[in-house]
């Protein structure tokens, strides 16, 4: 069987891409200069919490994933990242190709919800491969990839900032329930406002303005109290 590992050399934001996407540069090896004919390969890619530190402010941000700090003894545990595939060209010995993965910025999502909350630093990130290699110097023959195949990369916190910059720049990201989002436009279109900003802004406007006490806006506009409309994220 060939004998093949795997090494990530460096990460890039796509500026080009219709959404975030990473592209990771991928290093493969077949030992002994082996004949690899094509890689079909299936890569999972997870976050390793616990391989590096916080601090106080990220650790705050952190807190609705793993709890109170004196609880990440127990609570630390991988964040599935990315799951996706990739076709290797035929190579001898060695190659590098680009592993690319798109992202989200739903902060829903648990792995984007912990690389929001970074600051600086880099990600632990954990490569995990498996698949098929078509192999063979004077034949053709079809071999599983080992699950066991893996490569550790740190990547950059600054990278996937500068990916979410290039394609939110200073803007957050909300998901709200059907109901709540008619409500949101007939309350926009009612009073002829130009964007959302300007309508949460005026929502804000009149939570703060003068009232009788317990006035709760968000019943005005929707009919219903936020714990009986559904969840809303940040």
């Amino acid at each position: 069987m060939t004998e093949l590992s795997f090494t990530c050399t460096g990460v890039r934001a796509d500026r080009y891409a219709a959404g975030p996407t990473l592209v990771f540069r991928l290093r493969v090896t077949a030992a002994g200069d082996a004949r690899v004919h094509a890689l079909a390969l299936r890569c999972q890619l997870r976050i390793e919490p616990a391989r590096r530190g916080y601090e106080n402010a990220e650790a705050d941000g952190l807190t609705d994933l793993f709890g109170e700090r004196s609880r990440w003894g127990s609570t630390l545990q991988p964040v599935q990242f990315a799951q996706v595939s990739l076709m290797v060209p035929g190579f001898t010995g060695e190659t590098e190709t680009d592993l690319v993965v798109p992202c989200t910025y739903d902060l829903d999502v648990a792995a984007a919800r912990y690389l929001d909350a970074l600051r600086d630093g880099e990600v632990p990130l954990l490569m995990l491969f498996s698949g098929t290699a078509f192999t063979g110097a004077g034949g053709f023959q079809v071999e599983p990839v080992p699950w066991d195949r893996e490569a550790a990369f740190r990547m950059p916190v600054a990278v996937w900032r500068e990916m979410v910059e290039q394609h939110f720049p200073g803007c957050g990201w909300i998901r709200l329930p059907r109901d709540t989002m008619d409500a949101l436009l007939a309350y926009r279109s009612r009073r002829a406002l130009p964007s959302w900003e300007a309508t949460l802004r005026a929502l804000l406007d009149d939570s703060s303005a003068a009232g009788p006490p317990g006035t709760d806006p968000f019943l005005a506009l929707t009919g219903t109290h936020p714990t009986s409309a559904g969840r809303t994220d940040q």
